[in-house]
């Protein structure tokens, strides 16, 4: 049987076929790590990236944190009521902008955050681990790879 539709003589030798995966075995990894603290991956990247932003922003809005996450407006905001009614986070009307809202952590939210931050980070140390020192070289790779995403998305939808 010959194989012509295909340009790779083995299905390892398909980048995108390999990286599907490795994403979904990470991705499983992850959802059994998450478990003990009642989150899903979506909520843990959003609590986790309002942690981190925090730091840095003074105020983090369901716009800044869609577009650090990369997590779509509708979803994220559709995550984060989730999130409050566990009362991990509030969120908050704009101070200036009566159109966004404003998200932080709660107490409870921060102490959870905490936690499960390190139980990820030890993860992927651990998952990551066979890169070796090649694992700094994979991150910038998979930065080119999000910035020629960004670069080549259509600009607006037609409707």
């Amino acid at each position: 049987m010959t194989h012509s539709t295909f340009s790779v003589e083995k299905a390892e030798d398909s980048t995108g076929f390999l990286l599907w995966q490795v994403t979904n075995l990470w991705q499983r990894e992850i959802k059994k790590s998450l478990e003990s603290y009642n989150l899903t991956h979506s909520q843990f990247v959003l609590l986790a990236s309002m942690l981190w932003l925090s730091q840095t922003n003074e105020d983090v809005t369901q716009i800044i944190l869609s577009s650090h996450t990369k997590i779509d407006p509708m979803t994220t905001s559709t995550v984060l009521r989730t999130l409050e009614r566990k009362g991990l986070i509030e969120r908050i009307e704009h101070s200036t902008d009566s159109r966004a809202k404003t998200v932080s952590l709660t107490k409870e939210g921060v102490k959870v955050t905490q936690q499960a931050v390190k139980t990820i980070e030890g993860f992927d140390q651990s998952f990551f681990k066979s890169l070796g020192k090649t694992t700094k070289e994979f991150n910038h790779q998979l930065q080119m790879l999000l910035n020629f995403s960004e670069e080549t998305k259509p600009l607006s939808k037609t409707k």
